[in-house]
């Protein structure tokens, strides 16, 4: 963790339209509480230099800094209203990608100011979601800064991964499978998705989009032996879920007869941290790349 600023000041109140045309005022970020699917947002207000301000958390934010704040997501990624309220925030920053949607109108109805972002995540996009949530806290000049670094960060990694990636066919035939291997659940993430633009960075071909796979639907055999990706990405704990590389390859079968089965390719990566896109996103693309074209170098 890196803050622009340590305990900036903020220029209140500020009164900013959120992702989804709601003008929202807001006068007290004493008790904020940021919340999303990915963590993007607490780890944004974290390296704004509000990270004191901070009153909870989601389950997906679990950085150190963080870590022993009250969780107010339960049964996964479930918002608790009850937990919400007792924490009091001043200020909630979230986005659609938590629900019940119920709860979040609850927590307007009790006079809690609730900005929502975008829910859409992507290199692309997230400097301009650090200017959003930094616009919305009433500190936009260290948002533009941090959105400065963040970028400059991502364009110099990226080169740095171009520069060792394999180019034109030889590139790496690339997918991210998402899996709950309990509840027997496998989704392909494609276009539109942020895994495109994880890939993309990355030096890769997004095989999902290729086929035509838009957003995130539910996996087909079909659809995995014709993307044959050569290396598959996925989040931690869903292939803990599926029983680890040999789990899945019994669960999901279709993946054996896939270059990346065969060989058994597969990198994993936190789900707090592979499609959260915020300030860390070049730490992310580093680790990734390492995995991806030098495995074992790091422990050298």
């Amino acid at each position: 963790m890196d803050p622009v600023a340590k305990n900036p000041a903020s220029s209140l109140p500020a009164t900013v339209t959120d992702a989804q045309g709601t003008k929202v005022t807001i006068s007290d970020t004493s008790r904020i509480l940021p919340i999303d699917l990915y963590g993007t947002s607490s780890r944004i207000v974290f390296d704004l230099g509000l990270g004191k301000n901070v009153v909870g958390r989601d389950m997906s934010s679990d950085f150190d800094e963080i870590k022993g704040l009250p969780l107010v997501t339960h049964n996964g990624h479930e918002l608790n209203a009850e937990a919400i309220l007792e924490l009091s925030p001043s200020v909630i920053i979230t986005d659609s990608s938590l629900g019940p949607w119920d709860v979040v109108l609850q927590m307007r109805e009790a006079g809690i100011p609730v900005f929502v972002v975008d829910s859409h995540r992507s290199l692309e996009n997230s400097q301009e979601m650090i200017k959003q949530i930094a616009n919305a806290l009433g500190v936009p000049d260290h948002g533009a800064a941090l959105a400065k670094r963040t970028d400059e960060q991502v364009k110099s990694m990226t080169e740095q991964i171009a520069a060792i990636a394999p180019q034109g066919d030889d590139r790496l035939r690339m997918l991210f499978l998402y899996a709950r291997g309990q509840s027997g659940v496998y989704y392909l993430f494609g276009e539109g998705s942020g895994a495109d633009s994880l890939i993309s960075s990355l030096g890769g071909i997004d095989v999902a989009s290729e086929i035509g796979w838009k957003g995130m639907r539910p996996m087909t055999d079909e659809a995995l032996v014709e993307a044959a990706p050569d290396l598959v990405i996925m989040m931690t704990s869903g292939l803990e879920s599926a029983g680890g590389v040999e789990g899945i390859m019994t669960s999901v079968p279709a993946l054996a007869h896939t270059p990346a089965g065969t060989k058994n390719r597969i990198v994993d990566m936190a789900d707090s941290e592979v499609l959260s896109f915020g300030p860390n996103s070049a730490a992310i693309l580093e680790a990734l790349s390492v995995a991806v074209y030098a495995p074992g170098s790091e422990a050298n």
